[in-house]
């Protein structure tokens, strides 16, 4: 069997619409029924939900928990509702890679260090498949694709089998579709999100 990945050179959201059309191809290709969608401000999965429209498939979008880094989630409340009025489900749910404080533990912080060196967005693809399996959005072993991303939009995209954090050993990476070719280190990611935000 032969598959193509495609690796990005740099951080763009312009890596959105190439990420979009990878998973579209492969939905297609393997008759995949639900994409997991990383969107923190809702312009991802505003994106999606027109990229995606004519598919037949469901997004389940996974926005940021609520009072991560800040008292009021960024994810449009009006978004949240056009999204389920056309058939996709948003889940806000505990970011498990972010839960060292509750449980006295760090090795949430070392699964998420450790998928990073893949890059961001696999680190988040990981999470919210967990997430949403955990919420019973998806079956375990159900066959899906995640995306995720760098900052702003998305740059990774992987056929997955979904499990629960109960069962973690099962979650499965059936196929890379796209990564950026050499990922961020989380303070890189941070020291270069700073600077484009203060130019």
């Amino acid at each position: 069997m032969e598959s193509k990945t495609v690796y990005f050179e740099g951080m763009d959201p312009g890596n959105t619409d190439i990420t979009f059309r990878l998973a579209q191809e492969r939905a297609r290709a393997l008759q995949i029924k639900k994409i997991v969608l990383a969107s923190t401000t809702g312009a991802t999965a505003r994106k999606a939900m027109d990229f995606f429209k004519d598919d037949g498939v469901q997004l389940i979008v996974v926005p940021h928990q609520w009072d991560f880094h800040r008292p009021v989630n960024l994810f449009p409340p009006e978004l949240v509702k056009a999204l389920r009025e056309a058939g996709h489900e948003v889940h806000f749910g505990t970011m498990l890679f972010h839960t060292d404080n509750l449980y006295g533990s760090a090795a949430p912080t070392l699964m998420a260090n450790l998928l990073r060196c893949f890059s961001q967005g696999t680190k988040v693809c990981f999470e919210t498949v967990l997430m949403a399996t955990d919420a019973g959005l998806l079956a375990s072993q159900e066959r899906v694709i995640a995306i995720a991303g760098t900052g702003r939009g998305s740059d990774t995209a992987l056929v997955m089998q979904a499990a629960s954090s109960q069962h973690f050993n099962k979650i499965r990476v059936n196929e890379i579709l796209c990564k950026p070719l050499n990922p961020l280190s989380i303070d890189e990611m941070h020291e270069k999100m700073s600077k484009e935000k203060n130019g």
